[in-house]
């Protein structure tokens, strides 16, 4: 039988990257105690006021069809108000699209303005699905590096470097997710004057915002001039620690939205009722969630940065989110032979090469598990770095 390009297109693009995360679980419903340090979940539920909502809406009838436009009015509404207050000017319900999570939002803005002959520029490292959202509207994916030594933040230079004739689009995404980087103004006025001289469309996914220790957020959207082609895409999975609800939305001009609706329509035939009225609760009612989880896991970072102290092993800070880039390049392996060793250790974690080439010599340690389990973990690869016998194993 025969099958659609984008079958193609997307092999080697899916599940691959998360091998050894795969690999752990299999040990660990096998009976191997592992900690699991690999994926970024909230480890706190949703508080009862959402969930309260959720199971009030569905018992007052709110689970048929959802309108078939862009979002629930009450729920564009919530988002538009929540940009407005952020950007400082009006934000309509025209201006916005509600999608099931961050992830649908993305790719179905990158359906709306790219295809195939065109490039979609985005730093490296990145996070893992990008170039699968790329690849899937038959764009390419040309990628800028975020050097380690620069904190892992976007350049303008080098984005203007690797612009060419073919690039549509520069998908950003602050605060970052494997590295923690937080894009200052500064250098989003920059990259945004790179944007403008050659025409570009501007994606950035913003789901870490309300998970930022140090320094500010600040948005393409938010910077007037950049707003004709400025779009952001986020949830309330970080925020709210809701991710299994799958509530998102994209937020750009009104004409990227009215040419954008019908793909909305096509994908998704409106929002689900009761999900809107418990997103619609969440962006207007006052949450602890965010400040409990942004306190957690900056104290986390700095667990792991204690414990790994003195074993060779380089923890980069992170400026937001829930996860740490750790060097593990002075052991003379890169980050895949050493989450295989750490694996075998009982201890997950992610490849950095799971995330791009700049990456490859670190592995990602998420900070969503509890601060015993980290500490374990971390004992568990400091020693691991420390024995010499371990290290040639590994090499």
């Amino acid at each position: 039988m025969r099958y659609a390009s984008i079958t193609d297109r997307l092999r080697g693009l899916g599940s691959g990257k998360w091998a050894v995360h795969f690999e752990a679980r299999r040990r660990a419903e096998a009976g191997d105690a592992i900690i699991e340090l690999t994926i970024g979940e909230p480890d706190i539920p949703p508080e009862d006021d959402l969930l309260d909502v959720c199971s009030a809406a569905m018992h007052a009838g709110r689970t048929g069809y959802g309108i078939g436009g862009g979002a629930d009015p009450e729920l564009a509404e919530a988002i538009a108000a929540k940009y407005s207050r952020r950007t400082g000017r009006t934000i309509t319900p025209a201006n916005v699209l509600a999608f099931p999570g961050t992830q649908t939002a993305l790719y179905a803005s990158m359906m709306g303005i790219a295809e195939y002959g065109d490039e979609v520029l985005v730093g490296d490292p990145l996070y893992a699905t990008y170039q699968g959202v790329i690849h899937a509207v038959g764009a390419t994916m040309r990628t800028v590096p975020l050097r380690a030594e620069n904190g892992f933040h976007m350049r303008a230079e080098d984005l203007d470097r690797r612009v060419t004739d073919k690039s549509r689009v520069v998908l950003l995404n602050s605060p970052h997710n494997p590295t923690g980087a937080v894009l200052t103004r500064g250098e989003l006025e920059a990259i945004g004057e790179v944007c403008k001289r050659h025409d570009l469309w501007i994606i950035c996914d913003e789901v870490y915002e309300e998970l930022i220790f140090n320094g500010e957020f600040v948005s393409p959207l938010d910077l007037p001039d950049l707003a004709e082609r400025a779009i952001a895409v986020s949830s309330i999975s970080k925020s709210h620690a809701a991710p299994g609800f799958r509530s998102g939305w994209a937020v750009g001009p009104v004409e990227f939205c009215e040419r954008l609706l019908p793909v909305s329509e096509t994908m998704l035939f409106g929002n689900q009722p009761f999900i809107a009225d418990m997103t619609t609760y969440a962006l207007t009612e006052p949450s602890p969630t965010a400040a409990t989880l942004r306190e957690t896991y900056m104290r986390r970072a700095n667990v792991v940065a204690k414990a790994l102290k003195g074993s060779g092993l380089e923890p980069l800070m992170p400026d937001a989110g829930m996860f740490i880039l750790v060097d593990v390049s002075a052991m003379g392996i890169d980050g895949e032979a050493f989450a295989w060793r750490a694996l075998d250790e009982g201890v997950a974690v992610m490849p950095g090469g799971s995330f791009g080439q700049q990456a490859k010599d670190f592995v990602r340690i998420s900070l969503t598990v509890p601060d015993e389990d980290l500490e374990t973990a971390c004992a568990r690869m400091a020693a691991m770095a420390r024995t010499k016998e371990n290290v040639r194993q590994i090499a």
